[in-house]
């Protein structure tokens, strides 16, 4: 039987698109911290996380089927990336550093990415149709990147001695996936945070963000860019330690020239994912709750005060989708 809730929400999204913007549970309970969310389009969802798990739902929602991978019992799958119900990547962050695939929907792994000297810790990935980039954090005062050519069948580390390196305390955070963007087909952007919050954009250089920075709980935590003008964008994260601050927490961006303008009516805490819902609408989460601008991410409003890590729209459809702690899975109506 569907609970009350999910058949509200597949009637709203079916029938009721105009009505005020609200969230509907679909999932809660697995133990897993999900912070990997991709729905390949309105029915094709995969999530991943805590305790090696990766779900996959081919209805939209109403059934989920949940995955442990094999011999990946404790590995931690931050970023999760999806082509269809049966081909997705899966990114563990460290111990080892492990990028994973399958294409029999989950029934087999294998890995397509490996850090074999256990020192590497890897916070996001993204795509852009067949290619993906991977970020990773600094070693040895370099910043690590590598990509594919192949939807994640391969991976070759990206080497340049002209990308500015990062301060002292500066660093990446793994909260949703979403630290790094493609541009588009040949330039890609990541944020950071820590002692140092800061716009890297590939050929152009090193920009200082006006977002709180200065302790390892602050700065820059996800970037999103508009799928109608890749020159703008915005950028959310603020102090995890103290998330219901509202302050230093986003930035609107213009990649060339470089521009940032600081919302005046900012999003009510820390937010770890940024998501574009339209040219002018936008949606971020943290563990304070969710909000929704509908003016560029001017003005912000608060719809919810449910914690997420991380949200996402259908690659192909118009359906948005949230993940957070528990094995909470959930969809906004707008």
């Amino acid at each position: 039987m569907l609970k009350p809730g999910l058949i509200l929400c597949l009637f709203l999204l079916h029938f009721e698109p105009t009505r005020a913007q609200k969230i509907y549970m679909l999932s809660i309970g697995n133990p897993s911290s999900l912070r990997g969310l991709c729905p390949v389009n309105d029915r094709i969802i995969w999530v991943s996380g805590s305790g090696g798990t990766v779900g996959v739902s081919t209805d939209g929602g109403i059934i989920w089927k949940w995955i442990t991978v094999p011999h990946y019992e404790k590995t931690d799958f931050r970023d999760i990336e999806a082509f269809s119900e049966t081909e997705a990547v899966i990114m563990g962050i460290t111990d080892p550093a492990i990028i994973l695939k399958t294409k029999d929907g989950g029934k087999t792994w294998v890995p397509v990415f490996q850090d074999t000297s256990r020192s590497l810790f890897l916070d996001a990935m993204d795509f852009t149709g067949d290619k993906g980039i991977v970020l990773g954090d600094p070693i040895h005062n370099r910043v690590f990147l590598a990509e594919s050519d192949n939807k994640g069948d391969g991976w070759k580390e990206i080497i340049s001695n002209n990308r500015p390196g990062p301060a002292y305390g500066e660093a990446f955070f793994a909260a949703s996936g979403s630290n790094i963007k493609w541009l588009n087909e040949f330039q890609y952007a990541f944020v950071s945070g820590g002692k140092l919050s800061a716009l890297y954009v590939d050929h152009q250089g090193k920009f200082a963000l006006q977002l709180s920075q200065g302790k390892e709980s602050t700065g820059a935590n996800s970037i999103a860019v508009n799928p109608f003008d890749s020159n703008q964008g915005f950028v959310t994260g603020g102090d995890f330690s103290k998330d219901s601050i509202d302050s230093g927490n986003a930035v609107l961006i213009r990649f060339h020239p470089f521009h940032q303008q600081v919302p005046s009516n900012p999003p009510h805490g820390y937010r770890s994912c940024v998501e574009y819902i339209s040219d002018k609408k936008l949606l971020t989460c943290g563990t304070s709750g969710v909000d929704i601008s509908e003016d560029g991410g001017m003005n912000w409003q608060l719809i919810n005060k449910r914690g997420f890590y991380v949200c996402r729209k259908a690659k192909s459809g118009n359906r948005i989708f949230l993940a957070g702690v528990k094995g909470t899975i959930a969809c906004l109506v707008w």
